[in-house]
């Protein structure tokens, strides 16, 4: 390690009093080179200091290559009442659904969700954007270059999650039986 990582402190510590002060998102490979270490030892640390997190206030969220310190879902209703909020209004459910068909199947196109669902999904999609739990990821290699969508930071924030690897499996229907997945944060 270098000097930039004082010996009275682990690079865990460090890593977390960084996110602390900044606050938002840090690409891994800028926390790697403020601290003077190769990426793959901040790499090696993340898991680590999420570990140490657990059950405590503040998670570790990890999201394409970047990392934040964000408030545990569990204390939401707290932080609300702190900060003079009601709440977050909930999802009706075809937004649930396009929300659930995003998170579980991107990058995709709003063609592709229609396929899925049957019905336009553009207002929707729109709406998911506005609340910042989907975004543009990119676009498709083909014809008319149509928009990949994704989930946000936001989504794993609101949704208590620390990485889309979390999110349950999902249920395959059996026979003609439909499957409903309420993914409404809590």
């Amino acid at each position: 390690m270098s000097d930039a990582v004082t010996p009275q402190l682990s690079i865990e510590a460090v890593i977390e009093a960084v996110l602390f002060v900044a606050g938002d998102p840090v690409p891994i490979a800028q926390l790697a080179e403020w601290l003077d270490v190769p990426p793959s030892v901040v790499h090696e640390a993340i898991p680590r200091l999420a570990q140490q997190l657990r059950g405590r206030g503040i998670n570790l969220l990890l999201h394409e290559q970047r990392v934040q310190l964000v408030s545990a879902v569990v204390a939401a209703p707290v932080l609300r009442r702190m900060l003079g909020q009601s709440g977050t209004t909930k999802l009706t459910n075809a937004a649930s659904e396009v929300l659930t068909i995003i998170a579980y199947r991107q990058p995709i196109t709003r063609a592709q969700i229609e396929a899925i669902r049957g019905v336009d999904c553009s207002t929707l999609v729109r709406q998911l954007q506005v609340r910042e739990l989907v975004v543009e990821v990119g676009r498709m290699d083909t014809v008319g270059r149509p928009v990949l969508f994704g989930t946000s930071e936001q989504f794993l924030r609101q949704f208590g999650l620390t990485s889309l690897a979390e999110l349950p499996p999902l249920a395959i229907p059996v026979g003609d039986e439909p499957v409903t997945t309420d993914i409404t944060p809590p």
